[in-house]
């Protein structure tokens, strides 16, 4: 890599948001998934980092020993975004995972002029249902209750929409249950802020900006209806699927996540 800095920008609430700045050449800015930090993009950016600057934001509220201000919302996340971006001197391709790659739609709706497009790994976007709703609702009292183990088990089963025996395995190994409980909070503020967006896809319908829309053939059947959704809603989107991979292809398979970005960058930096 040729260079590693820190960008800080202040946003909503004259809070500091920090970014990690790698490489040189066009400006890539990722967006981290729910319960992530900027370690998430490791295995990505050492293939993106030699023709690219990548810039990958640390959302505030999954920042250690941050805590979560009584104003949060997607709209501060996406006011979080617009201000690192801004500090990158072109558009840049923004890409997001997970609830990161909904604040990053968010991001765009908000002010389309500023991105050269958008790069979307399987959005929990509420096309047709909440991603949260009663569900979320059920694993905070579990865990304000006192029983992490259950919350986390609600979480996984009813709201990531793991498969049952996948999701005894995970509550039952003791570090998945400790990280699951360190980011707890941080994650139902997360999932909120989604549901608060409400039901629906057609404010999207004016959104102008060059769209990869990224799913895994093996991920949770209710993301990719998610996605399709969102795909019919955009004027400017694609879908691209990657073969053998679920919702962590960043950790799974992170160079041919970063194929697909790449190819994603060049398509809008023409």
């Amino acid at each position: 890599m040729v260079r590693m800095a820190e960008l800080v920008a202040t946003s909503v609430g004259g809070t500091p948001i920090t970014a990690l700045d790698d490489g040189e050449g066009p400006p890539l800015l990722l967006v981290h998934g729910g319960g992530g930090g900027t370690a998430s993009w490791d295995g990505v950016i050492r293939s993106l980092a030699d023709g690219f600057r990548v810039v990958r934001i640390a959302r505030r509220i999954y920042v250690p020993g941050a805590t979560t201000p009584p104003y949060y919302s997607t709209a501060v996340e996406a006011a979080d975004i617009l201000a690192i971006a801004g500090l990158l001197g072109r558009p840049p391709l923004l890409a997001g995972h997970s609830s990161g790659a909904v604040a990053a739609l968010e991001a765009a709706v908000r002010a389309p002029e500023a991105l050269a497009g958008l790069f979307l790994y399987e959005p929990p976007v509420s096309t047709r249902s909440l991603a949260g709703g009663e569900a979320a609702r059920r694993a905070r009292a579990a865990f304000e209750a006192g029983d992490a183990r259950e919350a986390m088990r609600i979480h996984l089963r009813y709201i990531v929409r793991e498969p049952a025996d996948l999701v005894e395995t995970m509550v039952a190994d003791p570090k998945a249950r400790a990280a699951f409980t360190a980011k707890a909070a941080a994650g139902f503020a997360d999932i909120d802020a989604l549901d608060a967006l409400g039901v629906g896809v057609e404010r999207f319908q004016r959104l102008h900006v060059p769209t990869t829309l990224l799913q895994g053939d093996k991920s949770p059947a209710h993301l990719r209806e998610r996605l399709a959704d969102l795909a019919t809603a955009l004027p400017d989107a694609r879908i691209v699927t990657l073969a053998g991979q679920g919702h962590t292809a960043h950790l799974t398979a992170p160079a041919e996540l970063a194929e697909a970005i790449r190819e994603a960058a060049t398509r809008v930096f023409r």
